[in-house]
């Protein structure tokens, strides 16, 4: 499979930074609906929504370059070669999530519905990002036969991408993909339709939704993050469900949470550094 889109010399534009951009892309236009609904301060958008990126992608890129230390000792140049692959979600989602808690406490803002906001586009962003995983040639499954690739009615360029140094692997990205386009498409419809989700309902359906899959596709993956015998991926996915069931166990419980589709953000005004 060729990970580039366009090559010129020594320069080349690869699919997997396409595929990200894309992603990036279409949450934004996600979330700026999103923010428009609740009349949340554009300004104050866009600071969070450059924030949230550039924490991410820091994030993801530290988050994976911690469990392969002893590949970039050697290597230090290779860190910056985001384009290569090596941006892991967990990470991601924790570097995202710490200028989300400093920026919402900054500006006394409802951390809680601030993230059922960005729920949609994050998940978006992972569904087309597990394509540029494709691309690259990673974040594969075990080794598996031609004729159980056929069996599961893949299209040909999905076959013939995970043949792969000589060898049929099974596409795990896809499984994810799939799994997470279903939890975008439930997360949509629980926004347009119901009137009685509270804040953190969102949150708590990704939590639950994300890693219940994460978990077991990740037993498949050939190429996850280790920390001794036990696979990183696994582990925060049992903390992640947990937390989202917690949170949803809370709300339930107390029964004056604020429903999510009741809040607005009109008087919040966002000037510079001040909050008036």
């Amino acid at each position: 499979m060729k990970n580039s889109i366009l090559e010129i010399g020594s320069f080349s534009i690869k699919w997997y930074s396409i595929l990200i951009l894309c992603g990036i892309i279409i949450g934004i236009i996600i979330l700026e609906k999103q923010a428009k609904k609740f009349k949340l301060n554009k300004e104050y958008l866009y600071n969070l929504i450059f924030g949230i990126l550039i924490c991410g992608i820091v994030g993801a890129r530290i988050y994976y370059v911690m469990f392969n230390l002893n590949y970039y000792f050697n290597n230090f140049i290779d860190i910056f070669k985001i384009w290569e692959g090596g941006l892991a979600i967990h990470g991601g989602i924790i570097g995202g999530l710490i200028f989300i808690l400093y920026y919402t406490k900054k500006y006394k803002l409802t951390t809680l519905h601030i993230i059922d906001m960005i729920i949609p586009s994050l998940i978006i962003g992972q569904i087309i990002g597990r394509w540029g995983n494709f691309f690259n040639g990673e974040a594969h499954g075990p080794i598996t036969t031609l004729n159980f690739l056929e069996s599961i009615h893949l299209p040909d360029f999905i076959i013939n991408g995970m043949y792969i140094n000589g060898v049929y692997y099974q596409p795990t990205f896809l499984y994810e993909s799939i799994w997470n386009l279903i939890g975008f498409i439930i997360i949509i419809f629980i926004l347009n339709k119901s009137k009685k989700i509270k804040i953190g309902d969102i949150t708590s359906f990704y939590l639950i939704w994300y890693s219940f899959a994460r978990f077991f596709i990740e037993s498949l993956r050939t190429d996850s993050l280790m920390l001794g015998n036990l696979k990183v991926a696994q582990i925060i996915s049992i903390i992640m469900f947990i937390i989202g069931i917690t949170i949803i166990v809370k709300n339930r419980i107390n029964k004056k949470n604020i429903c999510y589709n009741d809040v607005s953000y009109e008087k919040f005004e966002y000037v510079g550094d001040k909050n008036v």
